[in-house]
């Protein structure tokens, strides 16, 4: 049984426990193995700004890991949400950097989990003019601030 195959018995065991009726399919794309979550119950999970969706992530890889030492991190998504969410992200850092490029005044992003900002860098890794920066603090969710590079 591959991971991938491991982690989709896992989340339907788990979700099935749970009462929800889902059907699973599973992607092997550019940010790796995604489980694609499509039923009627989506918004609940979902939960508030993604963190049930989060969570439901979270437990499928520690119990993939416990019983796959080298499994690769699974994505689990519901109704394409991560994706469309990451898409807004990522469009609207955009249009913060051009704010940031034609004004010179730093822009605030909400606060986000690590794999969000790490996002959000990528967009700005090779930009000439912005630069994203992670503000210090020890909480899980951190701003990010666009500032015009230095030369």
């Amino acid at each position: 049984m591959t991971p991938i195959d491991h982690a989709r018995h896992i989340l339907d065991a788990m979700l099935g426990y749970l009462g929800f009726v889902v059907q699973i399919e599973d992607d092997n794309g550019p940010d790796g193995p995604t489980l694609q979550l499509l039923t009627d119950d989506s918004d609940a999970l979902i939960g508030r700004r993604g963190e049930t969706l989060e969570d439901i992530q979270y437990l499928v890889n520690r119990i993939l890991q416990r019983h796959v030492k080298d499994a690769p991190r699974i994505r689990v998504d519901v109704e394409f949400y991560r994706s469309m969410r990451e898409d807004k992200m990522v469009a609207r850092a955009k249009e913060l950097g051009e704010r940031v490029r034609a004004t010179g005044q730093n822009a605030d992003l909400p606060p986000m989990n690590s794999y969000y900002r790490r996002l959000i860098h990528n967009v700005f890794v090779n930009d000439s003019e912005v630069t994203s920066v992670s503000l210090d603090g020890n909480a899980r969710f951190k701003r990010i601030v666009l500032k015009r590079r230095t030369k």
